[in-house]
């Protein structure tokens, strides 16, 4: 896994900093640290129950330093901070392409949308992947042209590194262009991997493919001509192997329509299939057939692992994707699974169950149930006549409990330890009343959002992400805790941020929206001091993985894979070595 630096920042938090810092993966909960203004030792003995400090009265400008303390002796320093100048957030400087007309003269502008990080420079900080959205893309079942997708990195200060142009040929939309950020190859370098068309341009301006041809058809569909899939290089932009992309569509009919909407549905994750290194998933379909392809990128160039096809699967296996997937390892043999929907998929590319409830838009799969072994999936179903939402064992796909069906479509679904009144995760969705323990027991006030998550307060339950607000839970309200600035959610009524992961400091989340104007991005983090270690989540797998296939199509929020929340036993450290 990545070798992160200690992700020191100061936060401004009334009138004193908030110092926060990083926990690695390698290290042991209990560690000690030193923190450092300037050069005053500021604690009077190690701090080994949190990863944060509350320099009271400081000036906002000041800058600091940590020192681990292994077996008495203080290790060497680590970066100075990085100061959150806008308070309690960070605005890093973004440069919005210039908008176009399409074919049939519709003006059209651009949206930061979806982001994802990865150290694409090999020096332990991250830096951003942003995918730029034309105000008139699509929803697959939607005709007409788009504007091209423009992808972005940019270092922490707003330095440009790349922008890639992916060209007429792929359409823009949730469902078209998915991307992953990570290091393939074990070099130390994240890279980018997406699908790509004739005409796209690598982040050195070079076109892949033919930079003439124009498969759009008079609906603004893109469904003839070669589909690639690329990976770049995280420094450059550079595009390192094009293969063609598997599966190819071959009879659009043959997906479920002849017009263009299920042929084109994308999903992309990252999973380590071998229990080692990371592999990148790339899939097609999920209302019907559905195929999902495994690709190891060693030595330069992308290479085929698996591909699981429910063509040959068998059609038990057909329609059971969702707008998303989660990557776990669910059956503990140290290998990743990919639960897609309603059905999972082993690390070697055989099917490993199948509930047979078929698509649905929200997915959450972690360590739900702590007195349980193992992890659960909690979902939400489309289907009138299946159940409105079920959790299941994720080794097995064993229904634990389900909500009886609404005879509707249940749009919205969340599960986590958002209540510290119920052991274990809450769960609840749009169309049904109430919030359920990890029982299925309907214990009380169903959230005011279905939407996202962050760890945002001092307490290890988890709050409510949605539009531009964090609220913590309460049976009888709701209480707002942040409420964002001069910024926007992305992806319409999903109200989405570009990103929330774990990016710096402690083991609290980081939330990532657009300005307004669609100049910055501003990283808010919580100013609010907690008396707890636990190692970053960016070195915990599940958690880790989940932050690159956040981005995929109807985003959601990332789980860890070890329970996190009231009552918590101390995280097992990972086993992983860093790269």
């Amino acid at each position: 896994m990545e070798d992160l630096d200690r992700g020191l920042v100061s936060v401004r938090s009334g009138s004193g900093n908030l110092v926060s810092w990083r926990l690695l993966g390698t290290e042991s909960i209990g560690t000690g640290f030193n923190v450092y203004r300037g050069s005053t030792k500021l604690n009077s003995s190690p701090i080994t129950n949190s990863t944060n400090y509350f320099d009271s009265g400081a000036a906002a400008d000041a800058t600091y330093t940590v020192r681990a303390v292994v077996n008495g002796a203080e290790q060497a320093a680590s970066e100075t901070s990085l100061r959150f100048t806008g308070g309690d957030h960070l605005d890093v400087p973004i440069q919005p392409p210039s908008g176009g007309t399409t074919p049939d003269g519709v003006a059209y502008t651009y949206s930061a949308n979806d982001a994802g990080v990865g150290d694409l420079d090999g020096d332990g900080q991250y830096e951003f992947v942003l995918k730029w959205d034309p105000s008139n893309s699509k929803d697959n079942s939607q005709s007409g042209y788009t504007g091209d997708v423009f992808v972005d990195a940019y270092k922490l200060n707003g330095t440009r590194m790349w922008r890639i142009d992916l060209g007429r040929n792929i359409r823009a939309g949730a469902h078209y262009t998915q991307f992953q950020v990570y290091d393939y190859d074990g070099d130390g370098r994240a890279e980018v991997a997406m699908k790509t068309a004739d005409g796209t341009k690598d982040g050195t301006g070079k076109t892949i493919g033919n930079a003439s041809a124009d498969y759009r058809n008079s609906s603004g569909y893109v469904l003839s001509g070669p589909e690639y899939l690329t990976m770049f290089n995280g420094r450059t932009g550079a595009a390192m192997s094009t293969v063609n992309y598997d599966p190819p569509r071959g009879t659009v009919s043959s997906w479920g329509d002849s017009y263009g909407n299920r042929v084109d549905r994308f999903l992309a994750a990252t999973a380590y299939l071998d229990g080692q290194r990371p592999s990148l998933i790339m899939s097609r379909g999920y209302y019907t057939r559905t195929v999902v392809a495994a690709w190891d990128f060693r030595n330069g160039s992308l290479v085929e692992r698996w591909k699981f096809d429910s063509n040959s699967a068998g059609s038990q296996y057909a329609g059971q994707g969702n707008h998303n997937l989660a990557v776990a390892d669910v059956d503990a043999d140290g290998k990743d699974e990919i639960v897609f929907g309603a059905m999972a998929i082993n690390d070697n590319g055989s099917p490993l169950w199948n509930t047979g409830n078929g698509h649905g838009d929200a997915l959450h799969v972690g360590d739900l149930d702590p007195s349980r072994a193992g992890l659960e999936v909690f979902k939400v179903d489309e289907d009138t006549s299946k159940p409105a939402a079920w959790m299941a064992d994720a080794r097995t796909g064993s229904i634990i409990w389900s909500n009886a069906s609404c005879g509707c479509d249940n749009g919205r679904g969340v599960s986590d330890d958002v209540w510290a009144g119920s052991p274990g995760a809450e769960s609840w969705s749009s169309a049904v009343s109430g919030v359920f323990n990890s029982k299925g027991q309907n214990v009380g006030r169903k959230p005011g959002s279905a939407n996202f998550l962050a760890w945002w307060d001092a307490d290890p339950v988890r709050e409510l992400l949605d539009g531009t607000h964090i609220d913590k839970y309460g049976t009888s309200g709701d209480t707002r805790l942040l409420t964002a600035s001069g910024v926007h959610s992305n992806n319409g009524t999903k109200s989405t941020p570009s990103l929330s992961a774990d990016l710096f400091g402690d083991w609290r989340e980081e939330v990532v929206w657009p300005t307004s104007d669609n100049t910055a991005l501003r990283i808010y983090s919580t100013t609010t001091a907690a008396s707890r270690q636990i190692y970053t989540l960016m070195h915990d797998p599940t958690y880790r993985v989940a932050v690159a296939w956040q981005n995929t199509a109807y985003n959601q929020p990332p789980h860890t894979g070890f329970f996190l929340g009231d009552g918590m036993a101390t995280p097992a450290r990972p086993n992983i070595y860093l790269r």
